[in-house]
């Protein structure tokens, strides 16, 4: 299961106020494809499967389906909002490679 720093719970927080539907949470997946093999995708979701792997983070629900839940063992999501750079990464030791972009892995 994937792990949030403080900063992207705070970050995802943010947006799930600004969503204003308390039944919404975090869904990050896995799947094929992206420039590594595989690609992260993150989105609000309201819909929670009996598989599905939950995590809360404060009031920060965080849902991974079982087959993503593997591949992010160990994997980190921080949010950074600096003069380099601004957004969600994902750091998964599970990843051979990763693309620049930092969306996607293999």
């Amino acid at each position: 299961m994937i792990t949030l720093t403080d900063n992207a719970a705070l970050k995802v927080q943010e947006l799930l106020d600004q969503e204003g539907d308390e039944s919404l949470a975090l869904r990050v997946t896995v799947r094929p494809g992206g420039c590594s093999g595989f690609s992260y995708e993150m989105f609000f979701d309201s819909e929670t499967a009996s598989d599905d792997v939950a995590q809360a983070y404060g009031p920060v629900k965080v849902l991974v389906d079982p087959s993503s839940a593997q591949l992010l063992t160990g994997a980190t999501l921080d949010y950074k909002d600096d003069l380099q750079e601004e957004g969600f990464h994902i750091d998964n030791p599970n990843a051979q490679h990763t693309c620049g972009c930092g969306q996607s892995s293999s």
